[in-house]
Formats: C-alpha cells, sequence, structure tokens
C-alpha cells in the first residue's frame, strides 16, 4: 500500500492559530460593545448596550448548549443576525459580515502563530502536498478567512472547512472523510494536525489518516496512542513528512 503522504489538514484553534486560554466572558463584552457601536453608527435600533449584550449571550449560550446535545456546532454569525433582524436591525450583505467581524475580532487579536508559519507552509507546498482545514467552529468563515488573509496565509489552503456547515463535527469520521474527498486524496495519504486527541487524533487514527499532535495546553499530560506523532510546534512538520515518505518508499 502506497502511505506517501500527499497533503495535510490542519486544525485552527491551538494548531494553525494558538489563542490559549481565553476570559470568554470578557472578550465577549469586547465583541459586544464593538458591534454595538457599528450598529448605532448604521442608526439601526439597538437599544441599551446591557440588554443588547444580555440578549446575544444568553442566545447563544443556549444554541452551544443545544449543540453540544445534537453534536452539531452552531452558525453563530446567522444567530447574531436573527436576533437583530427580529429587532428590525438591516442590513446589506457586507454590513453584516462586517457585523460577524467586529463579534470576533477581540478574540483575533489575542491569536498568535509560529512566526514562521508562512516559511512552513512555503516549505510544505514545496514537497508537493496538498494542504487545507479542517476545525470545528461557530465562528463564520469569512471572519476566520479575514483573519488568515491578515496573517498573510489563506491562499496557502485551498480546501477549507468549518464544522457549522455541517450535520456533524469532529470525531465524526465523515467530516474527516469529506475532506479527503475535496483535496482528492485517500485517507491514507494524508496527514491530519491537532491539538486535540479525542476529537483529531482518535478519528484520525481509526480512519486510516497520519495523526499528529501539536503541543498544546489542551493536551498537556496526556498521552496519545501508538502511531500518533508529537511535535513541539509546526516547524517540524517537513522533517517529520520527509522522514516519513522516505520510510514509506522503501
Amino acid at each position: 500500500m502506497n502511505n506517501q503522504i500527499k497533503a495535510v489538514l490542519f486544525d485552527l484553534g491551538e494548531t494553525l492559530l494558538d489563542f490559549g486560554k481565553v476570559k470568554a466572558t470578557r472578550l465577549f463584552r469586547q465583541g459586544a460593545r464593538l458591534s454595538y457601536d457599528f450598529l448605532k453608527s448604521c442608526g439601526q435600533p439597538v437599544g441599551g448596550f446591557e440588554y443588547y449584550c444580555w440578549r446575544n449571550l444568553i442566545a447563544l449560550r443556549f444554541q452551544h448548549l443545544i449543540s453540544n446535545i445534537t453534536k452539531k456546532d452552531i452558525n453563530s454569525s446567522a444567530l447574531l443576525r436573527g436576533l437583530g433582524t427580529k429587532k428590525g436591525i438591516k442590513l446589506d450583505t457586507q454590513q453584516w459580515r462586517d457585523f460577524a467581524w467586529l463579534w470576533y475580532e477581540p478574540l483575533s487579536k489575542t491569536a498568535t502563530t509560529d512566526p514562521k508559519t508562512k516559511e512552513i507552509l512555503i516549505s510544505l507546498k514545496g514537497l508537493g502536498l496538498k494542504l487545507g482545514i479542517l476545525s470545528n467552529t461557530f465562528v463564520n468563515a469569512h471572519s476566520l478567512e479575514k483573519h488568515l488573509k491578515q496573517l498573510g496565509l489563506l491562499d496557502f489552503f485551498p480546501v477549507r472547512m468549518y464544522s457549522y456547515e455541517f450535520d456533524f463535527r469532529k470525531p465524526d469520521i465523515r467530516i474527516f472523510k469529506i475532506a479527503a474527498e475535496r483535496l482528492g486524496e485517500a485517507v491514507e495519504n494524508i496527514m491530519y494536525v491537532g491539538d486535540r486527541i479525542d476529537k483529531d487524533i482518535l478519528p484520525t487514527l481509526k480512519l486510516g489518516m497520519t495523526p499528529v499532535l501539536k503541543a498544546a495546553y489542551t493536551n498537556a499530560g496526556k498521552t496519545p496512542p501508538d502511531g500518533t506523532y508529537k511535535i513541539a510546534n509546526l516547524s517540524e512538520l517537513p522533517t517529520l513528512i520527509k522522514e516519513l515518505n522516505t520510510n514509506n518508499a522503501i
């Protein structure tokens, strides 16, 4: 069997983008303030800030609870847009995208990346590898991709999949199979790089992908299953893939 690595899929949080442990409520209020001020500047009927903030927070938390039961991620942007529309807010398509970005912007500013990420991805492309993103998230694609574009990373990933667009999410192996189809490669020729043993490593190991666990607070002190490759940072990937492909060619 040809087990050469021909493509690499990446998770987002704590893999390509490092957010670390964040103070979610504080970031939410920051996003609420930015989006509230934007709506006011557009002459929209937003009412008082505290009511606006708590109404959206309660709705998101409730839907997040439901998503944990159904195992299907919510589209937070669509939810917030729906709440706004019910209150008489009217925006054009671009304004709604700007609105969604303002909710995400405070979180985006907490993110860090390996300073050599672009060079690493260039090296992987130089090896002839296809690259993609597969992430569990309720953040709208336009916001995530605006962030990636700001970092100069977006164009490296022609395949980008976000769980809220599907009726299932990681660790459901169906979403990995769809990613493989979109990459145009067999699962045994794909490496998946993520930070979660339960959502990234176990399903890809079961499916036959090559799982790589990137060190993060989400897996600190945990022991990954046999067959998992561990890296401290993304800069180790080109060498790891070269070694694996050399060994698989023998």
